[in-house]
């Protein structure tokens, strides 16, 4: 099929494609100078099985310009790939997702090396609050796992403002425990972006231990720390520990403005890094 002037195409009973065929057929419209529609449709009186609603829910997810291989790996993880993946060779990964055992794989490999970077720290967070979705909140299942995978990818506020908006037109307004997955979220991955592995509270402080495994230069870290001397106090050891504090707040209220100090620190920590 190649019709070059063509810019929509219609697929009809997508939920009987499979995985690779829908994103082969969505990349036959389009071209660089010409913005395209792919509408894929179903039946609303059919109940679609659970592999094909994982199928769509996958193309509707991965709609960014070179998404081939992530594709690729989600339909190996729907339609499974025998005994290569299976317990015998790669332990039970079917227990933690293929993508998951890919990173660790990954990230493994990388620090029996010895190459462990910024992008490599993974941050733990561990707050006494209640942070998640409840079932009130979000009735379905699989939308609430959607939900989840999206406050895990929060990367700036953008991100996090584009969530709340999301959230708030399809659920309505989202309640504390909500609030607080959302805020925890954004909190680790600006700590991700400094070299921040561990975040927790001691007292009625905010604590954030630097990793001892990535390079860090600790000159930037300081340098961008010292411009919030009324909410930041840095403890030199080894890790190097920070402390946020707001007397009289509980971590609930403590968090958000955390969040906001530490988008300031991690600015200033990464525009030192260009040479600004």
């Amino acid at each position: 099929m190649d019709v070059p002037r063509a810019n929509t195409l219609i697929v009809c009973d997508a939920d009987r494609f499979g995985l690779a065929q829908l994103y082969q057929l969505r990349g036959r419209v389009g071209r660089s100078n010409r913005l395209a529609y792919a509408y894929l449709t179903v039946n609303p009186s059919k109940v679609l099985t659970e592999s094909a609603d994982k199928r769509l829910a996958a193309i509707r997810e991965f709609t960014e310009f070179g998404s081939g291989f992530r594709v690729a790996m989600r339909d190996l993880e729907i339609r499974g790939a025998g005994n290569l993946l299976g317990s015998e060779q790669s332990g039970f990964m079917a227990s933690v997702g293929y993508d998951l055992y890919v990173k660790m794989i990954e990230e493994t490999v990388r620090q029996m090396r010895g190459d462990v970077s910024l992008e490599d720290i993974e941050t733990r967070v561990d707050l006494k609050i209640d942070a998640y979705l409840p079932q009130e909140y979000i009735a379905n299942d699989l939308l609430r796992v959607e939900m989840y995978k999206k406050i895990a990818s929060i990367r700036n506020r953008e991100n996090r403002d584009d969530l709340i908006d999301e959230l708030i037109d399809r659920f309505g307004d989202p309640n504390r425990p909500v609030m607080n997955l959302i805020e925890a979220a954004h909190l680790k991955a600006l700590c991700a972006r400094m070299g921040i592995d561990y975040v927790t509270m001691r007292g009625d402080e905010l604590m954030m231990r630097f990793s001892m495994a990535a390079d860090i230069d600790g000159i930037r870290v300081l340098s961008a720390l010292k411009g919030f001397p009324q909410y930041l106090r840095v403890k030199p050891i080894n890790p190097i520990e920070v402390y946020f504090y707001e007397r009289g707040k509980d971590v609930e209220k403590l968090l958000p403005d955390a969040v906001k100090v530490m988008e300031q620190v991690v600015e200033a920590f990464e525009g030192s890094g260009n040479g600004e």
